[in-house]
């Protein structure tokens, strides 16, 4: 049983990430991966999150494979061009991974390399396909290969965006071409969600809601005012605001929890964004009572 398996019998999947270090020290990241053995299905590796140079993805998806935990391989088109993009799914594939979720990437100006060229040379619509190709043995230029992927392959939606409609319509982009599951940006607003969930239905398939672990007040008027399509209800943030350090991250723990027993039936899972703080992941879901 695995992460596809799980989604396809209707189990209710619970996935986490980890962001790579930006240096060689991982002891502690393997520290994380190990806390969250057993407690989730699978654990995306992100791909130099939020333009920040950080160890490489394929590398810290073999760490987690050794630590018996099964990655879902993050790929942005922000760093690579189509030979090196299609290269690394190839060496992907080789090494045993699988889920790979297919993203587009934040601009090098957002990152800690503001100088760095992005690349851009295709988007997440276009990898989906790309993906799809060398999954029936075929390059991006047509040419057969000398054996084939076998990749699920997974894409991003964020169904809190305003206006939604432009979201709604790369959303259908994506699973024409071949998005197989989709994670979604940090969900605050429940009845839009639900909006979201109704109107995904249609295309059948699985919906893993973004939870995104809130550690004070000013963590969730930082995601207001700079995070597009990610809302947090003032009533929450009411809630963290009497509170600082530990108590904080105690309620944000509780909030997330409460935000996860919400969804449970629902969707077909949820995935827990921690950043950071993974070793409380496992309270989290305690708190949800799973």
């Amino acid at each position: 049983m695995g992460f596809k398996e799980d989604l396809a019998q209707g189990q209710f999947v619970v996935t986490a990430e980890v962001g790579p270090p930006k240096g060689t020290d991982i002891a502690e990241m393997k520290h994380h991966i190990a806390g969250l053995k057993g407690k989730v299905t699978a654990l995306n590796v992100t791909d130099n999150q939020s333009a920040v140079m950080r160890i490489c993805t394929l590398a810290i998806a073999k760490e987690i494979m050794d630590l018996g935990v099964e990655p879902i391989y993050q790929m942005t088109c922000r760093d690579r061009n189509r030979l090196g993009l299609q290269s690394d799914l190839l060496g992907a594939s080789i090494m045993g991974i699988t889920n790979v979720l297919a993203l587009t990437g934040d601009h090098p100006v957002l990152g800690d390399h503001k100088e760095a060229k992005p690349v851009f040379d295709i988007e997440s619509v276009q990898l989906l396909e790309v993906i799809n190709g060398l999954n029936n043995g075929f390059d991006m230029a047509g040419l057969e290969l000398q054996g084939k992927t076998d990749f699920f392959a997974g894409a991003i939606v964020t169904p809190e965006a305003n206006p939604v409609e432009p979201q709604l319509a790369k959303f259908e982009k994506k699973v024409k071409a071949g998005a197989k599951f989709f994670q979604t940006q940090a969900i605050y607003d429940m009845p839009k969600f639900l909006n979201f969930v109704d109107y995904a239905k249609q295309f059948n398939v699985p919906i893993l809601a973004g939870i995104l672990l809130l550690k004070s007040a000013g963590m969730a008027k930082y995601l207001n005012k700079f995070v597009a399509g990610v809302s947090v209800p003032q009533e929450l943030i009411d809630e963290l605001a009497p509170l600082k350090g530990e108590d904080a991250l105690k309620k944000g723990i509780e909030i997330a929890g409460r935000q996860i027993a919400q969804l449970k039936d629902i969707c077909a899972g949820v995935h827990v964004m921690a950043i950071g703080a993974e070793d409380r992941v496992p309270e989290i879901l305690g708190a949800a009572g799973l």
